[in-house]
C-alpha cells in the first residue's frame, strides 16, 4: 500500500497546542464551552472563513460543510471554529471567485483550483492574494512537511516552477484512486439487444443504432437516448475523441506540446460526432442538460450510455434503480479505439494531486493558527477523521481496519451510498487531506464498481501534459489568449456538431484560432513543460 502513515501521538499532540494557539489568537471568538466534569473550560475558539464550493452529494442532504460530522469533530478537538461560504454551483461558482478575488477583504481560507486563477497560483501570490506556504509549513505542519519529504514527486506537483507551495491539497495516496471516470452503458440493454460491450468507434456506433431503433427500455416508445457524451465529458475524459490519437487541449508527443482542437484529426471527430447527433444518437439537448436533467433520464430508462464515475455514477445509480427496475445494469465500458488492437492512449488518470487546494489568503490574521488547523488532515487521526468521520458514529476499528458501519453503508432512509457517506467525511469528492485506500475499498466495493477502475485503468496516457504552470510574465498573456480561443474553441464545438456550422469551415476555425495567438500560447506551454521538467 503506497498510503503514508503518521503517527497518531503527533496528531494528539497536535491538537493540544493548537488548542493552546487558539488560547492566544487575535482573531474574533466565541463564548467559552461549558467545563465537562469540572475539569478547566476549553479555550475560546477561534474563528475561521472558509470559501469552497459545496458539491451536490452534501448539498442533497446537507446546508452547509459545517453539517459534516468530520468538521464537528474537528472543531472539538482543535478549538477552532469554521464558518464556510459556499457560493452557487456551477459556473456561477468561477464568477463569484473572480468577483470576489478583485476584493481587499478575503476569506481567511479558500479551497479552489488554483490553476485556474489568471496566471496561475504563482501569481495569485505574488499579487497579494494568498500565501507562499513554504516558511509556514517548514515550521508549523510537521505532518504535510513529512508527505512532501516522503514524497518528492508529489511535492513537484503541488509546486510552482519558482519552488512556491500555495494551498495543501487533496492527495490520493494510492494508484488505484487515480481512476474513476470514465464511459459507462446499460448492460441490461446490451443483454436483452444480444449485443456485446463495444471497444471500437463502429462497434458503439452499431450499439447506439440499436439502443435507438430496437426499444430496449420496452416501453414501446421510441424515446430512447443513445448516447449522452456533453463538452465537458469529451474535455475531461477524452472520451471517443481519445480514439483519434488527440485530446481536446494541450498535450505532448516527445517532449514537443500540441494542441488537439487544431489537428485535422479533431475535424474526423467532430464529424463523427455531427453525424451521430444528426441520427439522433447523442442527446439533442446535451449543451443544456444539467447533474438534475441527467439524473432524471438515467432513472427514467431513456440514456443508454454516458461518462459517469465510479461511485456517484455506477454505485449511486445502483442504488437508486434497485426497487424501480431490477434489470437495471450499468456497467463500465473501454475507452474506444478507432480499429480493433489499437492501443487506448486517451482515458481519465488523475493527478497523484488535486488541482484544488486549501489556500491562505493574505486577510486572514491567524495564518500560523490556519496552517496547524489544516496539516491536521495529514496526521493518522486526520486521515481516518477525513476518510471515515468520527470513530464510534460512523465507523469502528475491527482488527485495525477503519470499517463503516452499516447503517452508512445501507443507510435505512434510502439515500445513494455517497450521500450517506458524505454526511460524515469529505473522502467522496475532496479536500485538504489524503485520500485512504482502505476507503475506496468500502466506497466502490460492487463486482462492477471494481471491474469499472481496471477496464478504465487500461489507457497508457503517454501523451498527456504534466500540470504546468505560466512564469509571471508569461500569465497574464497566456491567460488573455486562452480566453479568447477557449470562449470561440467551445462555441464552435457545439456549432459543429448541431449542424449550425457546416464542417467545410473547419480550416477557416483553425486559421481563426491561430490568429488568436495559439503560437504564442504554445510557445509558453513549451517552455513550461521544459521547466516541470526541472523541477
Amino acid at each position: 500500500m503506497a498510503r503514508h502513515k503518521l503517527k497518531q501521538s503527533g496528531a494528539v499532540l497536535l491538537a493540544a497546542a493548537m488548542a493552546a494557539a487558539a488560547a492566544g489568537c487575535g482573531g474574533s471568538s466565541g463564548d467559552k464551552p461549558a467545563a465537562d466534569n469540572g475539569q478547566e473550560a476549553a479555550p475560546k475558539l477561534t474563528n475561521l472563513t472558509y470559501w469552497v464550493q459545496a458539491v451536490s452529494q452534501v448539498t442533497a442532504t446537507m446546508k452547509s460543510y459545517n453539517e459534516i460530522e468530520a468538521y464537528k469533530e474537528l472543531e472539538r478537538v482543535t478549538g477552532v471554529k469554521v464558518d464556510f461560504q459556499h457560493p452557487p454551483q456551477g459556473q456561477q461558482a468561477t464568477e463569484q471567485f473572480n468577483l470576489m478575488m478583485t476584493s481587499d477583504k478575503l476569506p481567511d481560507v479558500i479551497e479552489y483550483s488554483w490553476t485556474g486563477y489568471p496566471g496561475g497560483p504563482e501569481k495569485a501570490i505574488k499579487d497579494g492574494k494568498i500565501v507562499k506556504l513554504n516558511d509556514l509549513i517548514d515550521k508549523y505542519a510537521p505532518n504535510f512537511k513529512k508527505v512532501l519529504a516522503d514524497h518528492p514527486d508529489w511535492k513537484k506537483e503541488m509546486m510552482t516552477d519558482e519552488g512556491s507551495i500555495y494551498g495543501l491539497p487533496f492527495i490520493r495516496s494510492h494508484e488505484q484512486l487515480k481512476v474513476f471516470l470514465g464511459p459507462t452503458i446499460r448492460k441490461d440493454w446490451l443483454d436483452k439487444l444480444g449485443l456485446q460491450l463495444p471497444t471500437t468507434i463502429d462497434e458503439w456506433y452499431a450499439v447506439l443504432k440499436a439502443f435507438k431503433e430496437r426499444d430496449p427500455n420496452g416501453n414501446g416508445k421510441p424515446d430512447e437516448i443513445p448516447l449522452y457524451l456533453a463538452k465537458g465529458d469529451v474535455d475531461t475524459s477524452t472520451a471517443f475523441l481519445g480514439a483519434f490519437g488527440i485530446n481536446a487541449g494541450f498535450y505532448q508527443e516527445g517532449g514537443k506540446v500540441k494542441y488537439g482542437p487544431t489537428d485535422p484529426k479533431f475535424k474526423e471527430f467532430l464529424t463523427l460526432m455531427n453525424k451521430w447527433y444528426k441520427e439522433g444518437l447523442l442527446d439533442k439537448d446535451f449543451a443544456t442538460t444539467d447533474a438534475k436533467m441527467l439524473e432524471a433520464k438515467i432513472t427514467g430508462g431513456q440514456i443508454g450510455s454516458a461518462v459517469l464515475y465510479t461511485g456517484s455514477g455506477i454505485g449511486k445509480y445502483a442504488t437508486l434503480m434497485k426497487d424501480k427496475d431490477k434489470n437495471f445494469r450499468l456497467v463500465a465500458a473501454p475507452y474506444p479505439v478507432l480499429n480493433k488492437g489499437d492501443k487506448q492512449i486517451w482515458g481519465y488518470k488523475d493527478f497523484s494531486v488535486a488541482p484544488t487546494s486549501a489556500a491562505i489568503s493574505t486577510s486572514n490574521k491567524n495564518p500560523i493558527e490556519t496552517i496547524k488547523w489544516l496539516d491536521y488532515g495529514y496526521s493518522e487521526q486526520g486521515t481516518l477523521l477525513f476518510n471515515f468521520g468520527k470513530e464510534g458514529v460512523s465507523y469502528t476499528m475491527q482488527n485495525g481496519k477503519p470499517t463503516f458501519k452499516p447503517e452508512v453503508m445501507n443507510d435505512p432512509t434510502g439515500l445513494p451510498l455517497i450521500q450517506s457517506m458524505s454526511k460524515h467525511n469529505r473522502a467522496t469528492f475532496s479536500g485538504p487531506f489524503m485520500l485512504d485506500i482502505r476507503f475506496d475499498e468500502q466506497y466502490t466495493n460492487s463486482p462492477d464498481q471494481l471491474e469499472s477502475k481496471k477496464i478504465w485503468a487500461a489507457p497508457t496516457l503517454e501523451k498527456k501534459m504534466p500540470r504546468t504552470t505560466p512564469t509571471k510574465e508569461e500569465s497574464s498573456r497566456y491567460a488573455s489568449i486562452m480566453a479568447d480561443i477557449n470562449t470561440y474553441k467551445d462555441e464552435m464545438y457545439l456549432k459543429f456538431i448541431m449542424g449550425a456550422e457546416p464542417l467545410d469551415n473547419f480550416d477557416k476555425y483553425v486559421k481563426t484560432i491561430q490568429g488568436m495567438g495559439l503560437d504564442e500560447a504554445l510557445k509558453i506551454q513549451q517552455s513550461a513543460l521544459e521547466r516541470y521538467a526541472k523541477r
